[in-house]
């Protein structure tokens, strides 16, 4: 009986060995990161380095412990969904979303179980029923909110305080999207009260508006000049800028983009620090958290 036993045993035990060494040649799977952005490649290249090079500091190695596959939608929202529901097919681990809360909202409707990371634009995510609450954000969606339009009081305040003449601020936004519209209906108006500014409201729809618009302004005897940006407000920058520059009008921006164009300031959350940031959703997803239970951040570098 105990002969017998050992050849069985022997057995057993290279077929355990062999089942150990074949797992370990097992290539491990590298976690894939889908980057959705609303924008452009040319755009977003800076910002998803900043992620890329805080994921190396976490020990995630683009190419060798973590994989990424982009797309954009340059500033087509009709493309979203389209998009989003491409990588949900490439069965990514976590979509980074780079985009307002209607692209987040975009990449939800997708999926509800692939991880969403918020880079922080557009609403308040509660506000925006992306999330239950910054503390619980519940689902699958979590990661930063900005502070945009709770910013917009403080850009009238540093334009008044650098150019103290300035009583007319003309307004330019696109009220097709619902943040610039809410902070020119609700947030603005307010701050304008406190520092004794008229706030002048000019909707722009179509690239054929700005003309009109300019004109109008200049008749209005507007000056200063506050814009909030979107994807057209964004293709028309230097129009605006020039604009501003050519009508003697000093500008605050909500980023720093029309600013490299020769706008005159910005004062928003830090897009380097905020983008940083985005490895520490990352990597404590990939390590097992769950997005309902990663509270939403709000910036603290300005």
């Amino acid at each position: 009986m105990k002969k017998a036993a050992v050849p069985s045993i022997l057995i057993a035990v290279v077929l355990l060995a062999v089942a150990v060494i074949a797992e370990a040649q097992q290539p491990k799977k590298v976690p894939l990161i889908g980057y959705l952005s609303a924008f452009d490649a040319a755009t977003e290249s800076a910002r998803y380095e900043a992620i890329r090079l805080a994921l190396r500091e976490r020990g995630f190695i683009e190419g060798q412990s973590i994989a990424s596959e982009y797309r954009y939608a340059e500033g087509k929202l009709d493309r979203f969904s389209e998009l989003a529901a491409e990588l949900v097919r490439l069965k990514v681990d976590i979509i980074v979303v780079a985009g307002g809360d209607r692209w987040v909202r975009a990449a939800k409707n997708a999926t509800k179980t692939i991880p969403i990371v918020m880079t922080g634009q557009g609403l308040d995510p509660v506000e925006a029923g992306l999330v239950e609450s910054l503390a619980r954000p519940g689902g699958n969606v979590t990661g930063l909110t900005n502070l945009t339009a709770q910013l917009g009081g403080k850009r009238l305040e540093l334009l008044k305080e650098a150019v103290p003449k300035v009583s007319r601020v003309a307004v330019l936004y696109n009220p097709a999207n619902l943040a610039p519209a809410l902070e020119v209906k609700e947030d603005l108006p307010v701050a304008a009260r406190t520092l004794k500014l008229i706030i002048q409201p000019w909707e722009v729809r179509a690239a054929d508006d700005f003309d009109t618009v300019f004109a109008a302004m200049v008749k209005r005897r507007s000056d200063g000049l506050y814009l909030l940006e979107s994807a057209q407000m964004r293709a028309n920058r230097k129009r605006i800028v020039d604009f501003a520059l050519k009508s003697r009008l000093p500008s605050v921006y909500d980023n720093s983009g029309p600013v490299d164009t020769g706008g005159l300031m910005s004062y928003h959350a830090d897009p380097a620090d905020r983008y940083r940031r985005i490895a520490y959703f990352v990597d404590r997803i990939l390590k097992g958290a769950k997005p309902a239970d990663l509270p939403v951040e709000q910036p603290t570098k300005f």
